[in-house]
């Protein structure tokens, strides 16, 4: 094993399990390739010119090995085959990356120089990508067919209708140990002492630091005590009486009340998509199966029934 090869090995093993990367195309977009696996302009226009058009699709070259150049979109063909933990780490092993893509290419020269092209066991490995290919590339356009924009604004009336818009408030509130002290803060409010300047005094919560501040929120997302007791406020008034939670003694203030806005369909739009494409291809692998005689044999012991509309498979005869 190459020392570059080990290295990335060595990396995948430390990454299994650890928190998710943020996947390929955010490496290309942050490292300045776009998704057709491009970087910049950096290659003159008397190169582009030479390289001619099937060279312009595929970036600019990255390597010569050999004579034969190595482009951008074999590189974004690499990393698209790495783990999503080491893609997340790709900038940082780019120099060993670019050595193993080297190395792949020596070795597919090495292999056709040997005539593997056509052996028999590559022609049967490349019958089965090809029957992959096939078949994604069939439920892919099937998929396409079905999701069209006509189902996606249905979907995004659907979602409006399902989601609508929720009061949502913007609180301060000052948080203390007990009931006495909590009525001691409402005494002095009601002595006219300013709410903000109270809570960095007296707040035991970390959003005292900000004179109590709270971010928006809506029913539901604060303990139910707090939730309830501030959603029976009106605007620009503070409670009365202490509000006790898990936490302690609130007194709150309610500064603003509002309805939230809907999601334009841009914002939600990969996610019906997404939504709309997966019961797309339920459908379509659906329909291929109504009719098809389909007979599973993995797993069938002797004499089991076999699945409905199947056959059990013959018993092995023994010699």
């Amino acid at each position: 094993m190459s020392k570059s090869l080990s290295v990335v090995a060595v990396v995948v093993a430390l990454l299994v399990g650890a928190a998710g990367g943020y996947g390929l195309q955010t490496y290309l977009t942050q490292s300045g390739m776009n998704g057709s696996g491009m970087i910049g302009s950096s290659t003159s226009e008397p190169q582009a010119a030479a390289e001619g058009e099937a060279g312009a699709d595929q970036g600019d070259p990255i390597a010569i090995v050999n004579g034969q150049n190595l482009y951008e979109s074999d590189l974004v063909a690499f990393l698209q085959r790495l783990p999503p933990q080491l893609q997340a780490q790709a900038q940082l092993l780019m120099p060993q990356i670019l050595e193993q893509v080297v190395n792949n290419e020596l070795a597919t020269q090495a292999g056709h120089n040997a005539g593997l092209a056509k052996d028999a066991e590559v022609v049967s490995q490349l019958g089965k990508v090809e029957d992959l290919i096939v078949g994604q590339t069939y439920l892919q356009r099937a998929i396409d067919e079905r999701v069209t924009d006509d189902k996606l604004e249905t979907a995004y009336q659907k979602y409006l209708e399902e989601n609508p818009p929720q009061r949502e408030l913007k609180a301060r509130h000052i948080l203390v140990e007990s009931e006495d002290e909590a009525k001691a803060v409402i005494v002095e409010l009601d002595g006219g002492a300013d709410f903000a300047e109270l809570a960095k005094e007296k707040s035991t919560g970390p959003s005292g630091a900000n004179g109590g501040d709270l971010p928006p929120f809506q029913e539901g997302q604060m303990v139910p005590e707090f939730s309830d007791a501030a959603f029976a406020m009106e605007v620009g008034t503070y409670s009365k009486e202490p509000v006790k939670t898990q936490f302690g003694y609130h007194v709150i203030l309610l500064e603003e009340s509002s309805m939230t806005e809907p999601p334009t369909k841009e914002a939600v739009e990969g996610e019906l998509r997404d939504q709309l494409s997966q019961e797309a291809a339920e459908a379509v692998i659906a329909e291929l199966r109504e009719g098809a005689e389909i007979e599973i044999l993995f797993g069938q012991q002797e004499g089991e029934a076999a699945p409905e509309g199947g056959e059990a498979a013959p018993a092995p005869e023994n010699n």
